[in-house]
């Protein structure tokens, strides 16, 4: 009676979930989530296990199924299977053996880790021509320098390249291989979104680039084949849904894009997670950011669909800043405390944070940069830093977008949002009231894995998800509307340059200077 369902992975950075939806409604029925380890070998550099993460994928399709079961809905219904992923992280692994051979590294951000400054100017010589084709400044958060250190420094990566045996993925990558068979014929494969984030994919031609594999001197048969976001890759082989289509591709904050429905030019969400994400549709062309930010693939969702792009900005601590509240600073117990302690005091007064924990993302690309605390007095409290610590969310974002809106020439109307902070009512309202826009968040929070299923349900071959405009079906959401008029927001904002970003600024000098001399010493 449920009619078909469409199932999604969403590999994330701290857990992995396997969730169903109904195709004709998008209704969630069920899902699993398991937890993943993360080691930190290095300041600024993290890691995951490769089969930590595909037996988490298998151990959620397998308790989800058996959820289902206990329902009583068929799991012979589930039509398709969507993948949507952490993006960026870059695994390699054996062909012949199946087996990873190194970790799967997440955050690597300081180059100076395994380089000198000759090495780095040698990369930011480049930066131009590399933002041009790839749309990406150059960066260690992007796949083709974690892909460059790996061939540079592990010696087991460094042999299986000599010898033909090694293959290069993101998470999506790793997982629809293995899932497809692995080392008996499992598909090496990509989608466009996820190519798009390595430093190595034409934006423009929608492929490898070659000039960039040889500026990185990576060889370009251990590199997937780059595929729509929507189409049949392979089948599952193993476990309670062999047999089932893998068909939608997505990485996690295009999945988002789609899974909030933003097709039109303009339309824009942001997910406030471990980081902020924020990606607005530009249609499709792509629009070169003179801003900072990023102009990557939105989606394709066919392979004779066209590509539409966005532009995207990044903020690397929003609900981290609420873990570093928690277990650094010991000022709550809870997540769900902060809002509480904030709303207490209604005011920072006077305060500013800057969560720079691991640099800057956009605008500024700046990894060295530090978090600041200011605007101290006797007064402060633990109420007024957690306000701070929101606030510093909001205006993180509001800086995005105001560049974004520059780029793009399109002014934003309201902005659409997803992820864990937004259970944080206060934090939505100050968002409306420093952006002076509507803020618009979902009843069904699990967008970005929705995202992932719509791609898979609509691909050709499986076809029971429809994304046609008037087809999709409406999501209930709630809207925060600003309450303050446009000249207090100016007020409210035109205050933080001097206490958010004159003083980061500085403080990503010293920074600097900072790592240069260590460098200067070794």
């Amino acid at each position: 009676m449920l009619g078909p369902l469409v199932a999604a992975i969403d590999q994330g950075t701290s857990s992995t979930r396997f969730l169903v939806f109904n195709a004709k409604t998008a209704e969630l029925l069920s899902h699993h989530q398991v937890e993943i380890k993360q080691s930190f070998p290095k300041e600024g550099w993290v890691e995951e296990d490769p089969k930590e993460i595909l037996q988490s994928v298998y151990e959620c399709m397998d308790r989800t199924c058996e959820k289902l079961t206990q329902l009583n809905i068929d799991i012979s219904n589930i039509k398709a299977i969507g993948v949507t992923n952490q993006r960026e992280t870059t695994l390699v692994w054996d062909k012949e053996t199946g087996e990873p051979l190194y970790n799967a590294i997440g955050y690597f951000l300081f180059l100076l880790l395994y380089t000198k400054f000759a090495k780095l100017n040698k990369y930011l010589y480049f930066s131009c021509f590399i933002q041009h084709k790839t749309g990406l400044p150059i960066s260690t958060y992007f796949s083709a320098v974690k892909l460059r250190w790996l061939m540079d420094n592990v010696e087991k990566v460094h042999e299986a390249v000599l010898s033909h045996r090694a293959m290069f993925g993101t998470v999506d990558s790793w997982l629809i291989w293995c899932l497809t068979g692995g080392k008996k014929g499992g598909v090496h494969c990509t989608d466009v979104t996820n190519a798009s984030r390595t430093m190595l994919f034409n934006i423009h031609t929608m492929d490898w680039d070659p000039e960039l594999c040889k500026y990185f001197d990576i060889p370009m048969e251990i590199l997937p084949k780059v595929r729509s976001s929507s189409e049949i890759y392979g089948l599952m082989k193993s476990g309670p849904l062999t047999g089932v289509p893998i068909s939608g591709c997505l990485g996690d904050q295009s999945a988002a894009l789609v899974g909030q429905m933003c097709f039109k030019d303009g339309q824009a969400k942001n997910t406030y997670g471990t980081g902020c994400f924020l990606l607005k549709n530009v249609g499709t062309k792509p629009v070169m950011s003179d801003h900072g930010l990023l102009t990557t693939v939105a989606y394709k969702l066919g392979r004779d669909k066209p590509a539409c792009y966005a532009l995207e900005g990044s903020v690397a601590i929003a609900g981290a800043v609420v873990r570093w509240l928690k277990d650094n600073l010991g000022i709550i117990q809870t997540s769900t405390e902060l809002e509480k302690l904030a709303a207490d005091v209604g005011t920072s007064y006077g305060c500013y944070f800057v969560p720079a924990f691991s640099g800057l993302y956009a605008p500024y690309w700046e990894p060295s940069a530090r978090g600041i605390i200011c605007g101290l007095t006797q007064f402060t409290n633990r109420s007024h830093l957690a306000f701070a610590a929101l606030e510093a969310v909001c205006f993180q974002t509001r800086e995005i977008l105001d560049a974004m809106n520059q780029d793009s020439g399109i002014h934003l109307s309201q902005l659409q949002v997803d992820g864990g902070m937004t259970s944080n009512r206060l934090l939505m309202q100050l968002q409306a009231d420093i952006l002076c826009i509507p803020v618009v968040k979902p009843s069904m929070p699990e967008t970005t894995a929705l995202g992932a299923a719509m791609a898979a349900g609509a691909a050709e071959g499986v076809s029971v998800w429809s994304l046609n405009p008037e087809d999709l079906t409406e999501v209930t959401s709630e809207k925060f509307e600003p309450q303050i008029n446009p000249e207090e927001e100016t007020s409210i904002f035109s205050s933080v340059p001097l206490g958010f970003y004159i003083l980061g600024s500085m403080f990503m000098l010293i920074g600097a200077k900072y790592i240069a001399g260590q460098c200067e010493s070794e």
